[in-house]
């Protein structure tokens, strides 16, 4: 049996992660997964730096699979992963996860057991009258080791994890018969990086760029649409800021611009952490310097010695 079956390239926002991943396809004859938990949106271009020109003749999943009006959770993609995962090996191709959304990627590496759970009215009707700080206490209860905690700042999404919790409790045949639907997959993984101070600039450049290239326009194409600022707003700091620029909530571009940028450096961090834990957990990244990783084309990431372990990725 082989050591690998699949690889994974992971690291912070602009950090040239679908460049490197559409060379390292070409050179293994594979077909990429995206692990961006915002591209999954139609309609979502500019603001989630899609990008899809970069992938040429190489084929992508998981980009624009859903409308703005679903929820699109790490629940779904886990399944979607699995549904599409055996897919391709099956036909003798390299399955590529390529992202930088910490959760979707740890939900795979280290195999969350998430089940489908039925809404509980009851349980529902009993917690509306509960306090955030009420139902806080109750999810830590229920899930001591929770991953997601954005879970904890938001009403709607205690409920749901508290639902979840319970139900897990009540059926722990469930994760069972989760087991039976997960495919093995064993992958390389390599994360791309880059030096604080030029992951900064890479940062602001590519701001610059998408503004120009019409991504206030893009949102406010959106909320015409019939998408509400609140629904915007959700989705990531790309459209919370420029939703948020539309309504005069930030007076100026410059001060929107600015602001936008310093939010995105500071998502870029917290990245950062995330994968650091991940290597904690015992996940193994092999980290390559992103300015390496550009200057290498498919035929030079073959034959490397750099990417050696490579010859390890076969069927």
């Amino acid at each position: 049996m082989p050591r690998y079956n699949s690889a994974v390239v992971l690291g912070a926002t602009a950090t040239g992660k679908t460049a490197f991943a559409v060379k390292l396809a070409h050179a293994k004859h594979g077909e990429i997964i995206s692990a961006d938990s915002r591209q999954v949106y139609r309609g979502l271009d500019l603001g989630t730096g899609k990008d899809l020109h970069e992938y040429g003749s190489i084929p992508y999943h998981l980009i624009d699979v859903c409308d703005l009006n679903r929820e699109f959770t790490v629940f779904h993609f886990q399944q979607e992963v699995y549904r599409i995962f055996p897919q391709l090996t099956e036909k003798g191709v390299l399955p590529i996860i390529a992202g930088g959304t910490g959760l979707y990627l740890d939900a795979i590496l280290r195999g969350y057991e998430l089940i489908p759970v039925p809404e509980n009215p009851a349980l529902r009707e009993a917690l509306a009258a509960k306090t955030l700080q009420e139902l806080q206490a109750m999810l830590i209860a229920l899930k001591p080791d929770i991953h997601n905690k954005t879970d904890l700042e938001q009403p709607d999404r205690l409920v749901r994890a508290i639902e979840i919790a319970r139900y897990r409790q009540e059926h722990p045949e469930s994760a069972v018969e989760h087991l039976h639907t997960t495919p093995l997959i064993r992958p390389k993984i390599y994360g791309i990086s880059f030096e604080r101070s030029v992951l900064r600039d890479r940062i602001r450049r590519r701001l610059i760029a998408r503004i120009d290239a019409g991504m206030i326009e893009e949102t406010e194409r959106l909320h015409a649409q019939g998408y509400s600022w609140e629904r915007l707003e959700s989705l990531g700091l790309e459209y919370r800021f420029t939703a948020q620029y539309l309504q005069g909530k930030i007076e100026t571009k410059e001060a929107y611009i600015e602001q936008l940028y310093r939010a995105i450096g500071q998502f870029a961090k917290r990245q950062e952490t995330w994968f650091r834990r991940m290597a904690k957990n015992g996940i193994k990244i092999e980290w390559i310097d992103g300015n390496e990783a550009a200057q290498l084309t498919a035929e030079k990431i073959a034959g490397s010695e750099l990417f050696g372990s490579l010859e390890e990725l076969k069927f």
